[in-house]
């Protein structure tokens, strides 16, 4: 850590054993980086800045254990589901708890931060929370992302990386009331994230309509429309997609073999069997029974997951993991 962009000195009083796990997976211009490890103090000084500044925000969500910040007088304690936010352009302390912790970092360039230099810096040492509002979001998909990269192919990786810049400009304008500064292209694609992610919440309900998703979000449906046409979809054909997606990984899965195939339907918001089937048949070139059967029978003859995975109509890629 003492060679990296951003230089800082660590220690630690386990020296005599110490653990520590990290990946980093890279975005384009964003990273994220899971890690677990021992009780540490990060130490960086402003000699260590002078040496090398990529003025970079750097984002922490604090998934298990505690830790502490300190900028000159500025002191914030940190507890778990929230966000710790750091420049690489200050002098700062950090230390954990006494147990292990967890944590999902990111690092963003300051200038991919659509807010003007002066006032994205004054969200330096807030205290965010990633359970509720614009920072449950954004956590939500830095967890997803750190949990399992496999079904991204590498082409994904820049746009996961502008989804995820986006969301930082939105947290830190909710954080200081500036909404109105974000560029309204911004401002568009985080409003597009977050209606994808109300309707993957609601995906089991077949009352889930435009109206409603329009009404959720206090937009009109006109604009709730232009947002998906924007992306070369229709509201109706990603709800469709997504439902179809969760069934297709039920029908695939060998602990639900016993669920009936109808009840997978109802259970992703198709209540007419009728309809499903001819949606999926539509959708996979391939009855929702017939792949049943297909799956069932690559799992007697290749094992469990190997029968799951080869199943799958289009083999998933992976992002830019390292």
């Amino acid at each position: 850590m003492g060679r990296t962009h951003a230089p800082m000195h660590l220690s630690s009083d386990r020296t005599t054993d110490y653990r520590g796990y990290q990946r980093v997976i890279a975005l384009g211009g964003a990273t994220v980086w899971p890690a677990t490890f021992d009780p540490l103090v990060f130490h960086r000084t402003p000699k260590l800045v002078r040496q090398s500044d990529p003025e970079l925000f750097h984002l922490s969500l604090l998934r298990s254990g505690d830790g502490a910040a300190s900028w000159d007088t500025q002191q914030v304690a940190y507890k778990v589901g929230d966000f710790h936010v750091n420049s690489s352009s200050r002098a700062y302390e950090i230390s954990t708890g006494t147990t292990p912790v967890s944590i999902v970092g990111l690092e963003i360039p300051r200038a991919a931060v659509g807010l003007p230099a002066n006032r994205a810096n004054r969200v330096v040492g807030r205290q965010i929370s990633g359970r509720e509002g614009m920072g449950a979001l954004l956590a939500g998909l830095l967890v997803q992302l750190a949990s399992d990269t496999s079904s991204y192919q590498a082409g994904d990786a820049r746009r996961l990386g502008r989804i995820v810049t986006d969301l930082v400009t939105a947290v830190f304008a909710h954080t200081l009331d500036a909404e109105p500064e974000m560029p309204p292209e911004t401002h568009a694609r985080t409003l597009t994230l977050s209606v994808k992610s109300f309707i993957q919440q609601h995906l089991s309900e077949p009352g889930l309509t435009p109206a409603s998703i329009a009404a959720a979000h206090h937009i009109s449906r006109s604009h709730l429309y232009r947002l998906f046409r924007d992306e070369g979809l229709t509201v109706a054909s990603y709800i469709r997609g997504q439902r179809l997606d969760r069934t297709h990984q039920d029908l695939v899965d060998p602990r639900l073999r016993a669920l009936p195939v109808h009840a997978i339907a109802a259970r992703w918001g198709y209540p007419r069997p009728g309809d499903f089937t001819r949606a999926f048949r539509t959708a996979y070139g391939i009855t929702p029974s017939e792949l049943r059967h297909q799956a069932l029978n690559e799992a007697t003859v290749d094992g469990m997951h190997s029968g799951v995975d080869a199943v799958r109509m289009t083999p998933p890629g992976a992002a830019t993991d390292h």
